[in-house]
């Protein structure tokens, strides 16, 4: 796609905020509480992907692609505020053309945005970073990390948190020239709206057909979707241009984890533990075969994967909580979100599995907003 083009003309009223990667999961539960909020709002779509995230859904819709700059001037003109969510996720290392995908998509894509809507005169973007692209404490990784610690680029490290290490630096580039920039530093997402789904989307549906019979301890930060919602909101609200802030809702083991799967669905987690040095000497052999002669395949588990979880990383959300008010919920809650989206797409097919929890929502995000959306303007 080398232009924008608009399914709907635009719409008389207040201006509309611009959103990317409506189709993904932080999109998604982002652009259902910005309507349910009654704030207009202009998405940027692909025809490729699944966009089942704006049905039925009163939104302006442009098709178009970040990294061409031209589109994205046409796309954002007219709009006052800026959600950049849209960013290529993965875990493999790929090859050459998936390096390059993840660069100029992340990176240069990035970039694109925030000249159009500085060129526009759109206002304050906030854009989604990644908590892989924050920095730890090399002696003791699991400290709970802030906002101020680098990034380390001399271990063994993933392209995808590379690119959102560099899409940082075209932030603060741009912040640095007087643009209003800031960074939604979001965790590993649980809870519904997930359309595609996610990662941790298919493993609970694998969860619930019992394919997955062991599992790899070790640890994460993770967000619920109201809670990384919420946090968008606030940085577009009340946050200092030029600075990032970490939105965590809890640290979880992966057998925590699972043990709230065995909770909402009433089937029994698995039991067996695979040891981290085993499991990462078998990814290191399956992604390589996988990466090359299976492209296509979704791999469940890969060496930056156990690395991350072996890393057993903690957040600090201080800052967000201190700054901006954020008050994280519970990931129990957005694991029963979870399962009762996946339960009304149909994903969860087997008979012994439990229903979900009469009346239980589906992430539309519920933190009451700190003022206007579009504008900035704190109550």
């Amino acid at each position: 796609m080398t232009a924008a083009e608009s399914t709907a003309p635009p719409r008389s009223g207040a201006a509309p905020v611009f959103l990317t990667g409506a189709a993904g999961h932080v999109g998604a539960n982002l652009l259902h509480r910005l309507r349910g909020d009654g704030v207009n709002v202009r998405v940027l779509l692909r025809h490729a992907d699944n966009n089942e995230a704006v049905d039925g859904l009163d939104v302006e819709a442009v098709f178009g692609d970040i990294r061409d700059l031209d589109a994205m001037r046409r796309a954002i003109d007219g709009c006052r505020g800026v959600y950049h969510v849209a960013a290529k996720i993965s875990t493999i290392d790929g090859d050459r053309a998936h390096r390059r995908e993840l660069f100029e998509t992340n990176v240069l894509g990035t970039r694109n945005v925030l000249q159009a809507a500085r060129e526009t005169e759109a206002g304050r973007v906030v854009v989604t970073g990644s908590f892989s692209a924050v920095g730890y404490d090399l002696d003791d990784p699991s400290a709970a990390s802030t906002e101020t610690m680098p990034f380390y680029p001399m271990a063994r490290t993933m392209p995808y948190e590379r690119s959102k290490a560099l899409m940082e630096l075209q932030c603060w580039r741009a912040a640095a020239t007087g643009q209003e920039v800031v960074v939604a530093t979001c965790c590993a997402v649980v809870g519904g709206h997930d359309y595609f789904p996610s990662r941790l989307g298919r493993t609970m549906c694998d969860y619930t057909k019992g394919t997955i019979r062991a599992y790899v301890d070790g640890g994460f930060e993770f967000v619920a979707a109201r809670d990384i919602v919420a946090g968008h909101l606030l940085c577009m609200e009340r946050g200092r241009s030029g600075e990032k802030y970490i939105f965590s809702s809890e640290y979880k083991t992966i057998s925590e984890i699972l043990d709230l799967y065995e909770s909402v669905s009433g089937l029994p987690r698995p039991g067996r533990r695979i040891p981290a040095r085993f499991m990462l000497g078998l990814t290191e052999v399956s992604s390589y075969y996988l990466s090359r002669f299976h492209p296509k395949v979704n791999q469940r588990f890969t060496p930056g994967a156990v690395r991350l979880l072996q890393l057993r990383r903690h957040a600090d959300t201080a800052k967000a909580r201190e700054e901006l008010g954020f008050e994280p919920t519970s990931i129990a809650e957005a694991v029963a979100e979870a399962y009762a989206f996946h339960c009304g797409r149909g994903r969860i097919t087997n008979p012994k599995a439990n229903p979900p929890a009469a009346g239980e929502r589906q992430s539309d995000a519920a933190s009451p907003p700190a003022g206007d959306p579009r504008t900035g303007a704190a109550p």
